[in-house]
């Protein structure tokens, strides 16, 4: 593809338009499926001819709902104003609820067979290559309340839970402030950008945004820890009444991962802790500190070379040729999704903050969502999110039940992507020395947001749930134990009394409804990606079919039985997750010697 590469994506294949006839006609027909499938599953049996009609038929209408919903997601975080939009989105939210009760039925009877009846069930031809999928279902069924509790809980969940993460995207998506630039003047700044004005170079400028960008996180701080302790809080009671123990449980039930995995994971980061923070701490040097202040800690210590601008379009073929020099299929679909319009990246007011990917699985096509300012942050950003969209791409293939993965090997997709451009920019041979030694301190930057700041959030989040077990958090405690996590992870390499104890207010995976603990999946992500890629190194291009059949793999099988399949490695052991981490100490070693 020809740059200008396009930057506003088109939902046109998806419907005409938002309330026109096709849009409408679709979400009668949905809600017409709905009421007859609650009436089937009301009549649900131990019958297993019924019980694998009713897996189909939850299959294709969780299809149709899933493209209704990317749908409305793609408008919202587009215009975070569009109050149309927004009530739909709270329709929508009572047809999730309506179709988590036909899945809770369905589990329940799933859970109550015989464990030959179920051998025999998923041995039905149709059912054959849902069996992993199936098996969770049942394992669900193990761990709900009755039927009528849990029909209850999904009716209460839209305007309690949910609710509570819909009130945080609307506030925060209108979000803004007054600054005053270092140059003197002031300009009203949408919260969206001020992300990126923290990854600036000019720590005056970064200083300017943390510092006045955090007024409106205080001046919102009660309402949103009411959001923060009411998610948490219908978590923990929902968990109570289910016989869930622990509120980790779900989160790994979630993930597809075992407690074991995690905490390997997690010991193997402790002990190496000094890596990342070494990295930190030359960081400091390079601007003349003795410590990092928050609003440091995205921010570039080498300034970009004279020359290597970032505008879309470069950024566009920049990601273009390292894919394609390293992954050819991959630089294919990244020139596709970039000529089909499948990407938004225009900076605007009114944007929802933040990055993701999304897709229907009905037409089978993907969108990736971000904004962007000119930084190698966000150009890092669209490697990652494009990365996501391939794996659904090479998913495509499999019915909906075997394309479902869990977030853990969904991170693990898009940090491969992003080492590919990395690796790529380091070693074309066109660019200089000062150009490596920028890119180095992207590396460096990369690694402490997953190995620091991601177990960071994790620790903070595990103490607040731990808390509000007990009762309400208030803000001065959210606050404390922030900067507690901060002060724990960072050590030396924070500036004490300039850490974020907003932070959880300001970082919106915290309040998202659809899944807890939105964190370690990342580090979980990374680290494997670490692996993968030095397989990629070691092999070359013969290991991306084993590369891709272990995407295929990702909607099939536990984390630990893709990993022991495809790598032959066992995530319990924390050698495993050691060689894995210390594949950034040459890059440090050059770092540190800048």
């Amino acid at each position: 593809m020809i740059p200008p590469y396009p930057d506003r994506w088109s939902l046109d294949s998806w419907f005409t338009g938002f309330g026109r006839a096709d849009y409408t006609a679709f979400k009668e027909a949905l809600v017409a499926e709905l009421r007859r499938l609650a009436q089937v599953a009301a009549e649900l049996s131990q019958d297993l001819e019924g019980i694998a009609q009713m897996i189909g038929a939850l299959e294709a209408l969780d299809e149709r709902l899933g493209h209704l919903s990317a749908y409305l997601g793609c408008l919202s975080a587009d215009d975070a104003g569009n109050e149309a939009v927004k009530a739909d989105e709270a329709w929508c939210a009572t047809l999730e609820a309506d179709r988590t009760k036909l899945h809770a039925r369905l589990c329940a009877a799933l859970a109550g067979l015989e464990e030959t009846a179920f051998q025999s069930l998923v041995e039905i031809p149709t059912l054959l290559d849902a069996r992993h999928a199936i098996s969770r279902m049942r394992e669900e069924g193990r761990k709900q309340m009755n039927a009528d509790l849990e029909a209850l809980a999904a009716d209460l969940n839209v305007d309690g839970l949910h609710a509570w993460g819909r009130l945080y995207d609307t506030l925060t998506g209108r979000m803004e402030f007054p600054m005053t630039f270092p140059d003197g003047h002031r300009e009203v700044v949408p919260m969206a950008r001020r992300r990126a004005l923290m990854a600036e170079p000019d720590r005056a400028l970064r200083a300017a945004a943390f510092h006045e960008g955090q007024k409106p996180w205080e001046e919102h701080a009660i309402t949103l820890a009411a959001a923060l302790n009411g998610i948490a809080g219908t978590r923990l009671t929902l968990y109570g009444h289910r016989g869930i123990p622990h509120f980790l449980d779900k989160p790994l039930f979630d993930a597809g991962m075992t407690r074991a995995s995690l905490e390997a994971m997690l010991e193997a980061i402790h002990q190496n802790l000094d890596l990342p923070r070494r990295a930190l701490r030359k960081a400091a040097r390079l601007q003349g500190t003795p410590a990092l202040a928050f609003y440091d800690l995205e921010a570039p210590q080498i300034a970009a070379p004279q020359g290597l601008t970032l505008s879309w379009d470069d950024a566009c073929a920049t990601v273009q040729r390292a894919f394609s020099a390293a992954y050819p299929a991959l630089g294919d679909y990244f020139r596709q999704l970039l000529a089909d319009r499948w990407v938004e990246a225009q900076p605007r007011p009114g944007k929802r903050p933040g990055a993701f990917c999304t897709g229907s699985p009905l037409r089978r096509e993907e969108r990736v969502f971000m904004t962007y300012h000119g930084t190698v942050h966000d150009m890092v950003t669209l490697a990652h999110e494009a990365g996501h969209a391939w794996h659904s791409c090479v998913l495509r293939p499999a019915r909906s039940l075997a394309a479902s993965y869990p977030m853990t090997l969904a991170e693990t997709a898009s940090n491969f992507a992003e080492m590919i451009l990395l690796s790529g920019l380091m070693r074309d041979p066109t660019i200089t020395q000062e150009t490596r030694a920028y890119l180095l301190d992207q590396e460096m930057l990369h690694a402490h947001a997953y190995l620091v700041n991601i177990p960071m959030r994790y620790a903070f989040e595990k103490a607040f749930y731990t808390e509000r077990a007990r009762g309400e958090v208030p803000v001065s405690r959210l606050k404390e134990m922030m900067t507690e996590a901060q002060r724990s992870l960072y050590g030396d390499a924070l500036e004490p009394g300039a850490e974020d104890p907003m932070f959880w207010a300001s970082k919106m995976h915290f309040f998202i409804t659809g899944v807890s603990f939105y964190n370690f999946p990342y580090v979980f992500g990374y680290l494997l990606s670490q692996a993968l890629f030095a397989q990629i190194q070691e092999e070359g291009a013969a290991f991306l079919p084993k590369y891709e059949a272990f995407l295929r793999m990702t909607g099939s099988a536990t984390c630990e039985e893709v990993v022991r399949q495809s790598l032959g490695q066992d995530l319990a052991d924390i050698a495993f997750w050691t060689r894995a981490l210390r594949a950034m100490e040459s890059g440090l070693t050059a770092y540190e010697a800048l």
